[in-house]
């Protein structure tokens, strides 16, 4: 019975720091883009079926993204750590709900320009949003719940 608890432990450990790992480089992505960088970015946004980016975001937007995205990160690194506040320990257990859900959401998408269900399927983000992020957020949500449901279990 106790190596049990311990494997479970272990597994879940593992699942956190690989969504730790994850979110720190869609962090550092989101960084790179809000200082210039160009590597991806085309392919990231939504677009309409003319070719017409649907978003333009700004330097604060991709820097409150990366800085959201490194916050996920630390939630992840550190859930099992004890904390002496009440406080962020309520917020500490408000974002593990949250964020495997808001991905879950992120991956259902909005029914037209983004997500397993859009309607917009022509163009160069439509494809890697088939194949890469919607793809990519049902796992980290998926990832998510599986945490959760072992942190409740132990």
């Amino acid at each position: 019975m106790k190596k049990e608890i311990g494997r479970r432990k272990y597994k879940s450990n593992s699942l956190s720091k690989i969504l730790s790992i994850v979110f720190l480089f869609l962090s550092a992505i989101h960084f790179y883009w809000a200082f210039g960088g160009t590597w991806g970015f085309n392919n990231t946004l939504p677009e309409t079926s003319e070719g017409i980016k649907v978003l333009s975001p700004t330097f604060t937007d991709s820097i409150i993204v990366a800085f959201v995205l490194l916050l996920f990160s630390k939630v992840y690194l550190f859930y099992q750590k004890p904390l002496k506040s009440k406080t962020l320990t309520y917020l500490k257990t408000i974002l593990l709900w949250l964020i495997p859900f808001l991905f879950l959401l992120r991956s259902i998408g909005d029914l037209y320009y983004v997500g397993f269900f859009r309607q917009i399927q022509n163009t160069n983000f439509a494809y890697f949003d088939g194949y890469l992020y919607s793809p990519l957020c049902l796992t980290i949500s998926f990832i998510g719940f599986i945490i959760l449901i072992k942190v409740k279990k132990a």
